[in-house]
C-alpha cells in the first residue's frame, strides 16, 4: 500500500505545472533538460527582470533553448508577479 502511495505522489508532481514566476530552483529541476544551474539562473534572471510575462519568455534566459521550452510548455505557467 505504501508503494502505490509513493508512485502516485511521484507521478502527481511529474504533472504538475510550474509556475515560473514562484517555482524555487528545485521546483525547476523537475522540468526536463533543466539542472540546478539551469534553474538557479532561471531564478537570478527573474530576481533582475521582475517575471515572465508568459512561458515563451523563459527562451530569454541564457542556457535555455526553444527546444527546452517546447519540451516543457505543458507542464509551464506564468501567473501574475507578486508585487
Amino acid at each position: 500500500m505504501k508503494i502505490i502511495a509513493l508512485l502516485l505522489l511521484g507521478l502527481s508532481f511529474l504533472l504538475a505545472s510550474v509556475d515560473i514566476n514562484h517555482a524555487t530552483a528545485k521546483e525547476l529541476t523537475t522540468l526536463k533538460g533543466i539542472g540546478a544551474k539551469k534553474a538557479q539562473t532561471i531564478v537570478t534572471y527573474r530576481k533582475e527582470h521582475k517575471c515572465f510575462k508568459t512561458v515563451n519568455e523563459l527562451v530569454k534566459v541564457k542556457g535555455i533553448s526553444t527546444k527546452t521550452l517546447e519540451k516543457n510548455k505543458a507542464n509551464l505557467t506564468a501567473t501574475q508577479c507578486k508585487k
